[in-house]
């Protein structure tokens, strides 16, 4: 999504150009290019798929629309298995129209994770929660920490649910270095995701996460944080932002890299 403006051939081969082994992707690409076609594009290039983006959205009522959620992301599990990654992040959806139950959403998200856990074991895909900033609880993500996160995923196995750490939607809690460390324990560290906070936000605020080193997020410092848990994994970084999707999108997967590199690495 960094550079959505590429199509998935010129992503790989702007990955293949600049060195870069790894790339996770999102349904809605994968989708339009065709799924088979997808994995062979990404295998032949030899990249590794990180992450598949994204499953989730539980939180419905109706027991149509939670049973169509379900097959949904029964699909997207068969396709991160096709295209050879083990994650699937989840964005857990946000309360209903015309509910205030905060407590009655996230447990039917936890219903869920029990129905959809097995299913992804069964086809070695693992369920990542990805807590999201709390401006966005009320459309799209009732999880906001990785506290909450963490209590949903360790009513199940860590092989079936664990979490994404992202420091876009998580930067601002001070109890997260010690949620990071207790996800490590138990192994429920799935992905690792980065994205600058900048201000002031765009109106929507969803296209808000600002490239790395533009903003307040020390990145150094939350890579030491997941390290330190144990976390060896690859390190994403997922931009929603328009004003990098309205330029060449390889010039931005360059500057991307660059950041990284020196924001980042070590």
């Amino acid at each position: 999504m960094t550079v959505k403006q590429l199509s998935l051939p010129e992503l790989v081969d702007g990955c293949a150009r600049l060195g870069i082994g790894n790339v996770g992707l999102w349904r809605e690409p994968v989708q339009s290019y065709g799924l088979e076609a997808t994995a062979k594009l990404v295998r032949d290039a030899g990249l590794t798929v990180t992450t598949l983006c994204r499953g989730g959205f539980f939180t419905a009522i109706d027991p149509q629309e939670r049973a169509a959620a379900l097959d949904d992301n029964r699909r997207a599990v068969d396709e991160a298995a096709t295209l050879g990654t083990d994650v699937l992040v989840l964005v857990s959806g946000g309360l209903p129209v015309g509910s205030k139950d905060l407590h009655g959403a996230r447990e039917r998200i936890a219903e869920a994770l029990g129905e959809l856990g097995p299913y992804a074991e069964e086809r070695g895909v693992k369920l990542a929660i990805e807590p999201l900033h709390p401006m966005y609880a009320a459309d799209r993500c009732v999880v906001s920490t990785l506290a909450q996160a963490l209590d949903l995923a360790e009513r199940f196995p860590a092989r079936q649910v664990g979490v994404t750490v992202d420091t876009y939607h998580i930067w601002w809690d001070d109890t997260a270095p010690e949620q990071i460390a207790r996800a490590g324990a138990s192994g429920r560290i799935h992905t690792f995701q980065l994205a600058d906070w900048t201000t002031p936000l765009p109106q929507g605020v969803l296209t808000g996460r600002g490239q790395i080193g533009d903003g307040a997020i020390d990145m150094r410092e939350w890579l030491g944080y997941v390290e330190a848990a144990g976390y060896a994994g690859a390190v994403e970084v997922e931009l929603f932002n328009d004003g990098l999707w309205a330029r060449d999108g390889r010039e931005v997967l360059a500057e991307t890299a660059r950041r990284f590199v020196e924001h980042v690495m070590r």
